[in-house]
């Protein structure tokens, strides 16, 4: 069943309007947050959840931590090699839940390596703003390895442990506008 007052049609991702974050343990003892500033997402709602898609492409250069040198060795070749790949994508491959609650799965293509994930989605409900557009909200996140997408960069650390966590949560709060 689809979302009370979300339609069938074309929605496109609001960018000024959303975000795609991620948290990472440093050092083991903190978290560093991030986002990726440039991203384009396209909603195709069908009559039910089972003809609906989605598809997110990310610009990996894009990428924002708030650090100018993390964020340039995080961008070269120990992690995403934006030269070589320059977007990360998301394909949705099943939608089901209802109400307020979905599970997105999909296919999430990070380099050269695509692995399926299952985000847990919240839908926040469907309004038309001043200017006379319908718009559609949602948040969602998932955990995933690193590693398992071949980001394997780590430091050892003198007191044990390494410096970057393996498991990235991944949250998404986005705003789509029908078109």
């Amino acid at each position: 069943m689809i979302p009370t007052g979300l339609t069938a049609g074309t929605w496109n991702l609001d960018s000024s309007h959303s975000e795609v974050g991620f948290t990472v343990r440093h050092a083991g003892i903190s978290k560093v947050r991030g986002n990726f500033d440039k991203v384009t997402s396209v909603l195709e709602v069908g009559q039910d959840l089972g003809d609906s898609k989605i598809t997110a492409v990310i610009d990996a250069a894009s990428f924002n931590s708030n650090d100018a040198n993390r964020d340039a060795h995080v961008k070269g070749a120990d992690f995403f090699d934006v030269e070589q790949f320059p977007e990360l994508r998301f394909t949705a491959t099943g939608i089901e839940g209802s109400g307020e609650e979905y599970k997105l799965t999909g296919d999430l293509t990070i380099k050269d390596t695509t692995r399926p994930v299952t985000l847990d989605v919240e839908f926040n409900g469907v309004a038309v703003d001043p200017f006379g557009a319908t718009r559609a909200g949602f948040a969602g996140s998932t955990v995933i390895s690193r590693k398992e997408f071949g980001l394997t960069w780590n430091a050892a650390l003198e007191t044990g442990g390494v410096l970057v966590g393996d498991k990235v949560t991944i949250n998404v709060d986005v705003a789509f506008v029908k078109a």
